[in-house]
């Protein structure tokens, strides 16, 4: 991203860069997102989790303000509470600490409260195309069923970050509550067909290798986004 850009853009990784000593976090290599602009020192949150202390703090060294919280989906490696046994901190935390609004898409927003415990005066309910602007920056929210009914994934500028809709090496599970084979193969093929192939994934975990790469490099390398036909990506995904 050119230094000239008001575009504030990083990416955190859980157990590297925030929550070093949590061997949970290490093991589920989540991404997390901080998006502002340089000249407001505005900024949202991506996907707040894992430790709040940590990505507040470096907000607080970026002399950034925080604005509010954008969510992918309402898994709580996400968001915060309770899976495979962990206990998770996230946006329960943040809106005790630094409390803003949370964007979330409105097919999400039921799941999101029975997981985090927050209240509808928290949450502002998102449309898909429906854009947030952060100082100058835009952020467009896409919605992007199929690992979650309300999944979406927001572009910035030259970036899509995608959460656990779409990774560089495959796409999110279809196998847990909400998920439907049928609709992410509809999002991956229809919905994200229009992301152009400059423009840059950054996934919601870390499965090795880079951290992000451009769309068309990922639609030659990502066995998922080359499967033909709802027939053979059902005999892959079940459904």
């Amino acid at each position: 991203m050119s230094d000239e850009s008001p575009l504030f853009f990083k990416q955190l990784l859980s157990g590297v860069d925030i929550g070093k000593s949590d061997a949970s976090a290490q093991q589920m290599a989540n991404f997390i997102y901080i998006i502002g602009d340089k000249n407001t020192r505005e900024c949202v949150i991506i996907d707040p989790a894992w430790d709040i202390d940590g990505i507040l703090n470096i907000i607080e060294k970026e002399e950034m303000m925080l604005k509010g919280s954008l969510v992918t989906h309402y898994h709580p490696d996400h968001v915060g509470g309770s899976i495979f046994g962990m206990n998770i901190s996230g946006l329960a935390d943040l809106m005790g600490k630094s409390p803003s609004p949370v964007y979330v898409n409105k097919y999400e927003a039921e799941g999101l409260k029975q997981v985090t415990g927050l209240s509808d005066l928290d949450l502002r309910l998102t449309e898909s195309e429906e854009v947030l602007k952060i100082g100058s920056i835009d952020i467009t929210f896409l919605h992007t069923p199929g690992h979650t009914p309300g999944s979406q994934c927001f572009r910035i500028g030259n970036s899509l970050v995608a959460g656990d809709t779409l990774f560089l090496q495959g796409c999110g599970r279809v196998d847990l509550p909400g998920g439907d084979s049928e609709v992410m193969y509809d999002t991956l093929t229809r919905r994200l067909a229009k992301i152009k192939n400059e423009v840059v994934l950054y996934p919601g975990h870390n499965y090795g290798g880079k951290h992000s790469a451009p769309m068309g490099e990922v639609r030659e390398t990502n066995s998922y986004l080359q499967i033909k036909s709802l027939e053979d990506w059902l005999a892959v995904m079940g459904g």
